[in-house]
């Protein structure tokens, strides 16, 4: 490992890094844009350059690999005045937009300009101009600003597997742009907003509607898919501005879906803010109090073995125990929280987990999916996966529909005749199974939800048994789900008592008059039409489907509004 000394300090690190990470280790700041330690290096602004003794000119420290006793001087008058240069350079075309720019506040070029750029400008020629870009509704561009680090490019072609941008022309004529002319067509594709250091790619949804100074931010995790992707709420007063990532490497690194980032507008409208209970066949506005009395007045007549619960796909556990409890006391055993009607195992904690567990994807040699659309269903998993996939030695069998998952596949088949092939060990790939040092299955809600799912999940443990993806070091069976509050309802046990019966089954026996009373907590995802005359409570934040069919609706409040798991 090479020695070398930065500002003075001697510090070790292995072989290929570049003098911009060794710098980090030594704790000397070295400014950059093009550079991002999650893409390629492009080492094309030159924002980082160092002075290198012996070296004649500059380096660009994010692209030069250290060597053995090399010496780095950051902070030298040569190094000063280099980089001053270089930001007078970037700042040649840009326009005078920070009063009116969304970036305004948290903007790289603005911090880096005042932390290490020239006094003054000596350019008095005419600014160019770029015409806008179209990436689609939720990405705006003003691309006149752009600086051309190309990180946005990189992303796209790397992280997100959507080649779609590029750079055209070259020279002072260069435009960073989509290639067709049309909307990226990525789920990640938000996260260019976070990537670009200056106001080029800034939030369409966002967009001149608050400054970061006026915002109180709240740290939290999303609940629009099952990944459980840390995330930062950014609110003013009472109302939801906007949703970015925070940085978590076991989840979801630095990256956030599309439906997450801009999910939340969704959140100030069609609000449930009242109770309401149905009135001559119409819901009408009502007290607390006579909300509760309408429920009351119902339970009293009605006997437990005829009151059911079905739990939602956002509802927290603190809501689930509590209404576990409730439905005990009442005596019964009618309660479900896989609306969807998985079949799912609620007895082996590990049959319906992610165990290998979302960084350990990277450990992983091999990957059989059966019935998960990955790429829409869970981005940030699809884009680990991608990940994987281009280090190499990674080979990816799919069962199911013929998808684009942003990687190579082998499609295996569709239906239980390939499973039963792969359990038995007479498919080929059932050899790439037993042949992998860590293989791992991802077993999808759309193969659980079939009327077959039991014998899927059986068939996906055989195939997990018999090709060594069970082991005392490694456990390569995953279930993936689509509802950030399954895992949450299964460890709880909101699941049908003995006697108890499971969505289909409330359903049905609710046409049918044998259930009575049925306890939507913020379940929408079901056929209401099957309800028949059953008298349903809805407790949620939104007023769906569920709350449409409902007798009497309970407002309550959604993920960013309380503290629940």
């Amino acid at each position: 490992m090479p020695k070398l000394k930065v500002d003075g300090v001697e510090v070790e690190v292995p072989a290929g890094t570049t003098i911009l990470q060794a710098a980090e280790v030594a704790g000397a700041e070295i400014p950059r844009f093009c550079y991002h330690e999650r893409l390629s290096i492009a080492g094309n602004c030159r924002m980082c350059l160092v002075e290198v003794e012996k070296s004649p000119t500059p380096v660009s420290s994010c692209a030069m690999p250290v060597g053995e006793g090399m010496v780095v001087h950051t902070q030298s008058a040569n190094a000063k005045k280099a980089r001053a240069g270089v930001m007078e350079f970037l700042l040649i075309h840009h326009p005078l937009d920070c009063p009116i720019c969304d970036q305004g506040g948290e903007c790289d070029l603005q911090d880096q300009a005042m932390a290490f750029g020239f006094d003054r400008g000596r350019y008095r020629e005419a600014k160019r101009a770029v015409s806008e870009k179209h990436m689609g509704p939720l990405v705006k561009t003003i691309m006149t600003r752009c600086i051309h680090c190309t990180r946005c490019i990189r992303f796209a072609t790397e992280v997100a597997g959507v080649p779609e941008l590029g750079a055209v022309n070259r020279g002072e004529h260069m435009e960073i742009t989509s290639y067709l002319e049309r909307a990226i067509t990525s789920e990640l594709s938000g996260n260019v907003i976070d990537l670009c250091p200056v106001g080029a790619l800034t939030s369409g949804p966002y967009a001149f509607t608050a400054r970061p100074w006026e915002l109180r931010k709240t740290e939290s995790i999303d609940v629009m898919d099952a990944v459980g992707s840390n995330i930062r709420i950014d609110a003013r007063g009472n109302e939801v501005m906007r949703v970015l990532p925070r940085l978590n490497e076991d989840i979801n690194e630095e990256w956030i879906s599309d439906k997450t980032r801009f999910a939340c507008d969704g959140l100030r409208r069609q609000r449930l803010d009242r109770p309401y209970v149905r009135r001559n066949g119409k819901l009408e506005p009502a007290t607390w109090q006579e909300a509760f009395n309408a429920i009351a007045a119902r339970v009293e007549r009605t006997s437990g073995g005829k009151i059911a619960a079905i739990a939602g796909d956002q509802a927290d556990a603190e809501a689930m125990i509590a209404l576990k409890d409730l439905l005990a006391a009442l005596g019964s055993s009618h309660i479900d929280c896989r609306q969807d009607g998985a079949k799912l195992d609620p007895r082996a904690r590990g049959s319906y987990l992610f165990n290998t567990t979302i960084a350990g994807i990277e450990q992983a040699d091999a990957c059989l999916i059966i019935g998960a659309d990955v790429r829409h269903e869970a981005p940030i998993i699809n884009a680990r996966l991608r990940k994987r996939w281009l280090r190499g030695g990674f080979a990816v069998g799919v069962i199911g529909p013929r998808l684009d998952l942003t990687y190579k596949f082998d499609w295996l088949g569709e239906g239980t005749r390939t499973l039963e092939d792969l359990a038995t060990g007479r498919h080929p790939f059932a050899e790439t199974l037993k042949n992998a040092k860590k293989p791992m299955l991802i077993l999808g809600q759309g193969a659980l939800r079939r009327a077959d799912g039991a014998r899927v999940l059986g068939l996906a443990r055989r195939i997990a048994e018999n090709g060594g993806l069970v082991r005392e070091d490694w456990n390569g069976f995953n279930v993936l789900h689509t509802a950030a509050g399954r895992v949450g309802g299964l460890d709880l046990g909101f699941v049908p008592g003995p006697g108890g019966k499971d969505v289909a089954d409330i359903l049905d026996a609710a046409g049918k008059g044998e259930i009575e009373i049925v306890y939507l907590l913020a379940a929408d995802e079901i056929d209401t039409k099957k309800l028949g005359k059953a008298f349903v409570i809805y407790q949620g934040h939104h007023g769906d489907r569920g709350a449409h069919r409902a007798d009497v609706v309970l407002p309550g409040a959604a993920y960013t509004e309380k503290s629940a798991t």
